[in-house]
């Protein structure tokens, strides 16, 4: 029930930092928990990032030791993904997830709306 499109990829260098976003074609406040997940060919789809829907309570992954930071602005109805620190193991397509789930959901079956992603390529 909501459209969401994400931008913001691209090649950066290792060590660098990338902003993603995520516009939402209604709103999310209080209304969805939203998401990152991210997933490099060959490799199982990994749950990068989440924010509850009313606590606003964000939550990672275990592997980004506190590299990436998700946030969410309520009046545009869109999600940011900032990464600072990038690694090559990094390379991967994004993908913008939401959820009326309550708690905080980060398992891909509990999110009924994907964007179609956007890569990120960390290379010299």
């Amino acid at each position: 029930q909501v459209q969401l499109v994400e931008s913001g990829g691209g090649l950066v260098q290792p060590g660098g930092s990338l902003r993603l976003s995520c516009a939402a074609n209604r709103r999310i406040e209080n209304t969805y928990a939203m998401g990152w997940f991210r997933q490099a060919p060959e490799k199982e789809r990994e749950f990068v990032a989440g924010i509850e829907r009313f606590s606003s309570e964000t939550y990672y992954g275990h592997s980004l030791k506190g590299r990436f930071t998700i946030s969410r602005d309520n009046a545009k109805n869109t999600v940011y993904l900032e990464m600072n620190s990038l690694k090559p193991e990094d390379t991967a397509l994004y993908t913008c997830v939401a959820t009326m789930r309550l708690g905080t959901p980060r398992e891909s079956f509990e999110f009924d709306n994907w964007g179609q992603g956007t890569q990120v390529t960390v290379s010299s």
